[in-house]
């Protein structure tokens, strides 16, 4: 008592669309994840004025002379 090709089709066919539903959702749960994990808003852009200097410590100058270059980071 076998099943027929009929038969063996119906299952192939479920089987198939059972696993495209279980990546659907298993994707959309990666992305919902990945997005519960930023930071929150809200988002605002600082306005400086262009002609304002930052107030930053000066850059050491090299005693032989030549360039350096300055990386300043603000620590929270």
């Amino acid at each position: 008592m076998g099943m027929t090709g009929e038969q063996r089709r119906r299952v192939w066919r479920w089987a198939v669309i059972a696993w495209a539903l279980v990546v659907a959702v298993a994707g959309g749960l990666t992305l919902w994840a990945q997005d519960s994990m930023e930071p929150q808003g809200p988002y605002v852009w600082e306005q400086t004025e262009p002609d304002e200097t930052p107030d930053l410590p000066p850059c050491p100058t090299p005693e032989h002379g030549g360039a350096v270059l300055c990386a300043y980071a603000e620590a929270d």
